[in-house]
């Protein structure tokens, strides 16, 4: 009953103000708002969050990740890695467990059997354990696998119909991480038993698809089904904390959608810094929490490498887009993605930048939207003859 009590408290002060009712709700003893807008950027508070959702006695069903139960020795392997100096592998999903694969000074060479949004499955001989994602490097394509490491297709785009619930669980009664308001455009990784699942932050969140509309294919493939469906799509969810500095942030995600909104032709190489830059007041950014290297300091745009990373997800779904620069924040990354995943850009340094290429014979056309309660969304779109048409007719009239 405590662990229940806690992780609804722990859910409503992360609700967003969507409900008029809500938005004056008290925080509960030592959750203040300062601890609620960093809750996800620290690795401790991560842990706190994946611990709280297989802990948490919920109402409805949970999407649960393959065991290592599920894999055995022969077992085909998907990728190989590197397990960091002096990190083990446990027998369980918790760092107290009994280690299996013991670390080394100079890291432990395995195989990765399955990744998840947190942990993965790894194997060393025939002793199989869990590593987290932010505990691997080197990860390398293993066998047949010919998907890269860190991409998830999302199968559908929707938009809510009403005001929606992304709950922890597979039911109405179930607490939730955020509030999204009427009309907001989201991506689906997945649907299972009449709900939505989609990734937030390094877990799960689940949506009723009554509270949805306009469901619409992600193309499996970069060539769309029609001129309505994507060719590639993801979400990522940001804290709706209502401080000066949240606020801000969500200015800075919206001036990053605005310049994403665009046809790249081909050939075309996009640099964010050099299209979003200068981060400063004068072009439209205040001042917001930005994470450089694991520390968490004010700064103008912050916000923006949220977009940055989002954007990112979506890019690597398509083999004709380079990533020709992409660097993370930091040893654990941005804690609103998966490890492994995040796009770091800024004004300070030439490394803090996210550079891609269309290599593609056809125009593609990014979509980005936010719509302030907590979802931002990245679709892409092989771009109609017109869309090009009018993207070159704006280019020459800029000139």
């Amino acid at each position: 009953m405590i662990k229940r009590v806690t992780a609804l408290l722990a859910a409503i002060c992360l609700m967003a103000p969507a409900l008029p009712a809500l938005a004056d709700v008290e925080y509960f003893e030592g959750w203040t708002p300062e601890i609620i807008e960093g809750y996800w950027t620290h690795d401790s508070e991560i842990s706190r969050m994946i611990k709280y959702t297989a802990v948490y006695d919920s109402i409805g069903e949970q999407y649960h990740e393959p065991d290592k139960e599920e894999f055995n020795a022969n077992s085909p392997a998907i990728y190989t890695a590197r397990l960091i100096s002096n990190i083990s592998a446990y027998a369980e999903k918790d760092t107290t467990a009994e280690r299996v694969i013991p670390g080394k000074n100079d890291g432990v060479p395995v195989e990765v059997l399955f990744v998840g949004t947190y942990w993965c499955v790894v194997r060393k001989g025939n002793v199989l354990g869990y590593a987290k994602r932010e505990k691997l490097t080197n990860f390398q394509n293993a066998g047949t696998n010919t998907i890269p490491y860190g991409v998830q297709k999302h199968s559908y785009v929707a938009k809510t119909a009403k005001i929606t619930y992304v709950r922890i669980a597979m039911s109405s009664e179930d607490p939730y991480w955020v509030v999204l308001k009427p009309g907001t455009t989201l991506t689906i990784w997945k649907i299972m038993n009449g709900w939505a699942i989609v990734n937030y932050q390094r877990c799960y969140g689940y949506i009723d698809l009554n509270d949805l509309t306009d469901l619409v294919p992600v193309s499996p493939t970069d060539t769309p089904i029609n001129d309505e469906t994507p060719i590639a799509a993801y979400t990522s969810y940001y804290g709706m904390s209502q401080s000066e500095t949240n606020l801000n942030r969500l200015n800075n995600i919206q001036v990053a959608c605005a310049f994403l909104r665009r046809v790249i032709m081909p050939g075309e190489t996009y640099n964010c810094n050099k299209i979003w830059g200068p981060y400063r007041e004068a072009t439209g950014y205040k001042q917001a929490p930005v994470l450089i290297n694991g520390e968490t300091k004010p700064g103008y745009g912050g916000g923006t490498c949220q977009a940055s990373s989002t954007i990112y997800n979506a890019l690597i779904q398509l083999p004709g887009i380079e990533i020709i620069n992409r660097h993370a924040h930091g040893p654990s990354g941005a804690a609103y993605l998966p490890h492994g995943v995040d796009a770091a850009v800024g004004d300070d340094s030439k490394n803090l930048n996210l550079i891609f290429r269309n290599n593609y014979d056809f125009a593609i056309r990014i979509d980005a939207q936010s719509n302030d309660d907590g979802a931002l969304c990245m679709l892409i779109y092989r771009a109609t003859d017109a869309e090009v048409a009018a993207a070159q007719a704006a280019k020459t009239a800029s000139k």
